[in-house]
């Protein structure tokens, strides 16, 4: 809502009293004192049209239920993230599944995660792949249905040999009306951290050599 200074100054208000220096927007008290001062010198013979006091009343409500609104969120929100970063906290050692085509393998352990299988197929395949690009194991998954499928490597690799510790990148695919598709692929790491620094984005979760996930990513806790 904008006011004309001559206006302003008819009603016996000066410009400071209704608004603060480089304050364009007129904030409640300002607005409420100001129609109540025009409802005291208002011109007897010339009363207020009803129209224009209930247009006026509904700009202040509007103004109160914005305010009101807007602290409710706010509080609504604060109230979310620290629910959201107590729950987080109580992940730090645990293991989580989350999108992503990287795996940690680590001393006498294996890489395990999902693939999300679009439709229908006679033949799921999975691919690890050391740093150098190098393939070191082809899993086959044989037929599955639509849906979420599990898949696990213990390590050995097709030569039967065992592969050295570090992170592999995975690659899934499947042959759905006989074309080879890449499917989207979820793996689990281990949670070693949680920051909480940066409000903007939320909890995040350090998964060491993996690096960084959002909390709202993660799809599975184990």
């Amino acid at each position: 809502m904008s006011l004309h200074l001559e206006g302003i100054q008819q009603l016996g208000l000066n410009s400071a009293e209704v608004a603060a220096p480089k304050k364009k927007e007129l904030g409640q008290d300002q607005f409420l004192k100001l129609m109540t001062t025009q409802l005291t010198r208002q011109d007897p013979t010339k009363p207020m049209e009803n129209g224009d006091f209930l247009a006026q009343m509904a700009q202040f409500s509007t103004v109160e239920g914005i305010s009101s609104l807007n602290d409710s969120f706010n509080a609504f929100a604060t109230s979310m993230n620290s629910r959201q970063a107590l729950e987080a906290s109580g992940l730090v050692g645990r293991s989580v599944a989350f999108p992503g085509n990287s795996g940690i393998l680590e001393v006498g352990g294996g890489i395990a995660g999902n693939v999300n299988i679009e439709s229908a197929s006679n033949n799921v395949s999975i691919k690890i792949s050391d740093q150098n690009g190098n393939i070191v194991k082809t899993l086959n998954l044989g037929t599955q249905a639509k849906g979420m499928a599990k898949f696990e490597w213990d390590g050995q690799k097709d030569d039967g040999t065992y592969a050295d510790p570090g992170v592999y990148r995975i690659e899934a695919e499947a042959q759905i009306e006989g074309q080879n598709t890449a499917l989207e692929t979820f793996v689990s790491a281990k949670v070693e951290s949680v920051d909480l620094r940066d409000t903007t984005k939320g909890v995040v979760l350090n998964l060491g050599a993996l690096g960084n996930v959002a909390f709202s990513q993660v799809k599975q806790v184990f």
